[in-house]
């Protein structure tokens, strides 16, 4: 440990498991005090942090626990929107249901928590927020991942016009944009892809170990790496930017 986030409070969403337990469990090792949630507070049990149960996609949620955070902390230093969701599919396959779900999770909750945590970090004059996007996204496209693209390019959109709104205020906004990742929202759906299609999970597995050129899938533990680089002061002159840890998936 090296203390790289000593003195700085990070908050973490989806902080239960994959690449949110990842980046919590890093940036507590790394000396912050970390405020893990999730909408599942049975997923947080085991983190060095402080843990909270959170819907993300609640304004009243999110409100209301800005309000309890303030009082406690006062302005946070970091804040990692990692709540996500998958949808499989083309646009044949996606109503207007699937979509407004995506998007209300995968984009809306991160304009949510922004709001929320912004204007203390503004008065504060510093702070880093960071936002898991996808190299699935603005950067490219791959078969039937129609509504999570979509998203994941809108993340990245986001994330620039916050970075250029409050870049001479103190705040840094990035986007970090993983390839395939070892995760448990990984196995869930290879097992759904293999009952749908009949396919062994191995095959399914294998299929997205294919397309990924370093011929391996990533780890939460190296997108951890670069959200901690990111939180960090050595990332001070960087702003407005998604960042791939893909594995060369984007070449």
């Amino acid at each position: 440990m090296s203390n790289r986030l000593k003195g700085k409070v990070a908050l973490v969403t989806a902080a239960g498991q994959g690449i949110g337990r990842a980046i919590a469990d890093k940036f507590a090792s790394e000396g912050a005090g970390v405020i893990a949630t999730d909408l599942d507070a049975s997923k947080l049990q085991g983190l060095h942090a402080r843990l909270h149960k959170l819907d993300v996609r609640s304004e009243q949620d999110i409100e209301a626990f800005g309000r309890d955070i303030a009082r406690e902390f006062g302005a946070i230093d970091v804040l990692v929107n990692c709540a996500g969701y998958v949808h499989q599919g083309t646009v044949l396959d996606c109503t207007d249901k699937d979509w407004d779900f995506s998007f209300d999770l995968n984009v809306k909750s991160m304009h949510r928590m922004i709001r929320t945590f912004l204007p203390a970090m503004l008065e504060k004059k510093s702070g880093s927020i960071i936002n898991i996007s996808s190299a699935v996204s603005s950067i490219r496209g791959v078969p039937n991942r129609y509504a999570y693209g979509a998203t994941k390019a809108a993340v990245i959109g986001l994330t620039k016009a916050v970075a250029a709104d409050f870049i001479r205020r103190g705040i840094r906004c990035n986007a970090i944009c993983p390839g395939t990742v070892e995760s448990p929202s990984l196995e869930g759906r290879i097992a759904a892809l293999s009952k749908e299609t009949g396919r062994p999970p191995d095959a399914v597995r294998q299929g997205f170990v294919d397309r990924q050129p370093m011929g391996r899938l990533g780890t939460a533990e190296e997108v951890a790496w670069l959200a901690l680089f990111l939180a960090g002061d050595e990332a001070s002159y960087i702003t407005g930017q998604a960042h791939l840890v893909d594995g060369g998936m984007a070449m």
